[in-house]
This record gives structure tokens, C-alpha cells and sequence, in this order.
């Protein structure tokens, strides 16, 4: 039996996992225990960890890392602390692997400390870019760090063997979120609108908006762009709220007194299920904003996304997703061609980059295979390797 630890710091990041925690919960090969942490634990961000307790009947382990402050010096020290309450945890739990997905600071800290424990690390979507924020390097550290990978594109794949991970130890899965899609039972319109209170109309949109961490001073004048643009498409909203990111208060502050002046246009959500987003989504005219569920899941949605600024700038996009500046004319003009005929059968044509979505199953198979691990990792010289079979 292999003993297996999944971390998940964000809501996000939690529905992407949830596939495959069902299914390693009711193999009886696989000892699962979850550690629970960042956003989840906040009032702030919705308590989300109560969703996770509903969902998992196995060891829970909760660690605070999360400061109410996030400036730079906030997310570092919250880094810190976050190494700090993961080294004793570890060093208990002491799990055969730890699965990580992602790139943001919550798994970058435990990744350190699992790489100094010597505790083997499992990556899931490695390789992928995201110049706008600091989590395109936490990614590749965290790539670096981890024994096993597993990407969304090939691509990707070959990325990762770029940063010198033997290739028999990265395998392309296609991303994980578009098995949730696969597997949804959309939740009707006429539940949505009585539980969240929203007309889900023709002119109804999902926004959301995350800092771009790698810009100084600039969430605040970003999403007042956005903001006056959404005033001037006269598009129904409902807004989903910032992470925990630097300047992701900043932002949630800014979205509250814009909804509070028109409530019945707009709401204002902390977190959804995943279910009750994937749904919403799905209704919805379309994504707008800078999270990457606008580039990895809704082509799969058959729903159109606007990507705004620099984010997730660099990752493979597919047809139906049109990227923009954080500008307000440029916005207006995005918001406008998602809006139009002419894009709408772009939609229904186009094809997600990102694999079928039966992900889980391989991910665990692979897992299950595993007979021996070696730590002390061979650098992987493409050079060398292109020379010998040239030679």
C-alpha cells in the first residue's frame, strides 16, 4: 500500500483535485491523507475547508500559513511560516509521495521542505507559463524539486525534460479540471438563479480577476479598467473574488463598493463549489478576467473566455479565448466580439489543447507502478543526449 499526501491551499486548486481524491480515497492500494491550508482556512475566502470536510472521510491535516496582510513582505512571511508548520507535520506524517498540483507559494513552501525531508514529490502540470505572475518560477522550482511529473499538454511535457527531468518520469496527461467537466451534472439555471439570487440572462457574464503579482502598483488601476468597462457593456456580472495573492485585498475591496451601488446587476462571491462554478460557467455568456480556468477549462465549457493582461500570459490558448490589455476600450471591444455571432460559431468549432479529461485514472496508475525511487536525480542534459544520437 502506498501511502499518498495531497496538499491543496486554494479553492481553485481543491476542484481541479477532487476527481482524483475520490478515486485514491476508494483504491484500496493507496493510503490518502489531505493537508489542508491557505485560503481554506479564512473566513475572508469563505471557510472553504468546511467543502473539503463534507467531501473526505480520510485524515485531514490543517496548517496556517496565511497572514491577513498581502503585500510582498506578507506572501514572504507567510512562505516562512508555512515551512516552519509543514516541517513538523511532515516529519509525522512521513507519506511514501506528496501530490502537489500548480505553482503558487502555499505549495512552493512545502515542496522545500519535502526536497529536505527527502520525501518524494509528485507534480501535476508542470511546465506551463505564466509570465505575469511570480508563481512561473515557484512552478519550475517546484518542477525541479519533484521526482514525478505530470503535464497538461506535450508541450509542457517537453518543457519540464527542458529543465533536465528524465523523460521516462514525465508523462503528458492532458489537464485534470476537464475531468470535472466531463463528469458534471450541470446544476439548472432556475436552481442557480433561486440560490444566488442572479438572473442568468443572455447579457450574463463571470468575472474574475486576480493581481498580476510580477507588476508593481498596477491591481488597482487594472481593475478599475475592467470595472468601466463592465459599466460600459452594460453586462450582468457575477464576480468571483481575488486570491490571496499580493494586492488581492486590494482588488476585493474595489469589487465590494463597485457591487454594493448595483446589486441587482451585480454579485459578489467569496468562493463556489466547484460544481456550483462549473454550472454557473456553463450558463454564463462567457469568462472574463485573467484566471487560468479561462484558458484550461472553458473550451471544454463550449464557452468563450476574455483574457485580460499579462497573467497567464504565455500559456497555449485555444480559439474560443481572446486575450486583450488591461485597457478599458480593449476590454469593451473583447467583451463585444464574445458577444457576437460570428465568435460564438468559433466556439462551438474549437478544440481544447488540453486532452479528453481522463486524467485521474492515469495519474494513479503510474503512481501505482512504482517500484523504486532513487532521489539523487540525474540531470538530464538535452545537449548531450541531441549530441549522442547525432554522434
Amino acid at each position: 500500500m502506498k501511502k499518498i499526501c495531497i496538499v491543496t491551499g486554494t479553492r481553485a486548486e481543491y476542484g481541479l483535485l477532487k476527481p482524483m481524491i475520490k478515486k485514491m480515497e476508494l483504491n484500496e492500494e493507496i493510503d490518502l491523507s489531505l493537508i489542508v491550508t491557505g485560503m481554506h482556512l479564512s473566513p475572508e475566502f469563505g471557510n472553504t475547508y468546511k467543502c473539503i470536510d463534507k467531501d473526505f472521510s480520510g485524515r485531514i491535516y490543517k496548517v496556517e500559513m496565511l497572514l491577513s496582510s498581502d503585500t510582498d513582505i506578507g506572501i514572504s512571511k507567510s512562505v516562512g511560516l508555512g515551512i516552519i508548520s509543514y516541517a513538523d507535520l511532515l516529519e509525522k506524517i512521513r507519506p511514501d509521495f506528496l501530490l502537489v498540483l500548480g505553482d503558487r507559494y502555499e505549495i512552493l513552501s512545502i515542496a522545500i521542505v519535502a526536497n529536505i525531508l527527502k520525501i518524494p514529490i509528485i507534480h501535476l502540470h508542470g511546465g506551463e507559463k505564466t509570465e505575469g505572475a511570480y508563481d512561473e518560477a515557484f512552478r519550475h522550482c517546484i518542477s525541479k524539486m519533484s521526482y514525478l511529473h505530470f503535464t497538461s499538454t506535450e508541450e509542457y511535457r517537453q518543457r519540464v525534460i527542458q529543465l533536465g527531468e528524465n523523460p521516462d518520469r514525465v508523462f503528458n496527461v492532458g489537464a485534470i479540471g476537464i475531468e470535472n467537466i466531463n463528469h458534471l451534472d450541470v446544476i439548472s439555471k432556475e436552481i442557480l438563479e433561486k440560490k444566488f439570487k442572479i438572473e442568468i440572462s443572455t447579457n450574463f457574464f463571470v468575472v474574475v480577476f486576480h493581481p498580476t503579482t510580477l507588476e508593481k502598483n498596477s491591481a488597482e488601476n487594472q481593475i478599475k479598467e475592467l470595472l468601466g468597462a463592465i459599466k460600459k457593456s452594460k453586462i450582468d456580472v457575477i464576480f468571483i473574488k481575488a486570491n490571496s495573492d499580493t494586492n488581492g485585498r486590494n482588488i476585493n475591496k474595489i469589487l465590494e463598493e463597485f457591487v454594493e451601488k448595483n446589486p441587482k446587476k451585480y454579485k459578489l462571491f467569496s468562493s463556489l463549489t466547484s460544481e456550483e462554478y462549473l454550472s454557473i460557467l456553463k450558463h454564463s455568456q462567457g469568462l472574463i478576467g485573467n484566471s487560468s480556468s479561462g484558458i484550461l477549462e472553458t473550451p471544454s465549457l463550449k464557452i468563450g473566455s476574455l483574457n485580460i493582461g499579462d497573467r497567464q500570459k504565455g500559456r497555449i490558448i485555444a480559439d474560443s479565448t481572446i486575450c486583450c490589455n488591461s485597457n478599458e476600450n480593449e476590454i469593451v471591444n473583447g467583451i463585444e466580439k464574445l458577444k457576437s455571432l460570428e465568435f460564438k460559431k468559433i466556439i462551438r468549432k474549437s478544440k481544447s489543447p488540453y486532452g479528453n479529461g481522463e486524467v485521474s485514472d492515469k495519474i494513479i496508475e503510474k503512481i501505482l507502478k512504482i517500484e523504486k525511487v532513487d532521489l539523487k536525480k540525474e540531470f538530464y542534459d538535452l545537449f548531450l543526449e541531441r549530441n549522442k544520437h547525432e554522434g
